[in-house]
């Protein structure tokens, strides 16, 4: 009985260290891109204006953090992973440009204050 007992707490404690070990483990440089990547997310329409490409965007933005939580329950290896990690930033990034695009085309630019 004290045997298992002692395996029992054993077990614990080495799953809490792993644990603890997973959430102080520095980000991969992947994971590091892709949460600046986020911090460029649009979150309010450029010039205000709601229309297919604002839903689109909005649309494709929920799909990319879906997938990308799909990909990582997945994933079996640290490569896949990082791979991830880089497929959402190219589609964060890539989404980001297209609307912006499509916006600029229709005579709406994207507002940007620099100081210096």
């Amino acid at each position: 009985m004290m045997k298992k007992t002692l395996a029992a707490t054993l077990a614990v404690a080495i799953g809490t260290l792993s644990i603890t070990a997973n959430a102080t483990a520095p980000l991969l440089a992947e994971e590091a891109l892709a949460r600046e990547e986020e911090k460029r997310i649009i979150t309010s329409p450029i010039a205000g204006i709601e229309n297919r490409f604002w839903f689109d965007y909005r649309g494709d933005i929920n799909e990319a953090q879906k997938e990308l939580a799909s990909d990582l329950n997945r994933a079996s290896d640290i490569e896949d992973i990082r791979d991830a990690w880089e497929e959402y930033t190219f589609e964060l990034a890539g989404e980001r440009r297209h609307y912006v695009k499509e916006m600029a085309e229709r005579g709406y630019r994207m507002g940007s204050v620099t100081v210096g």
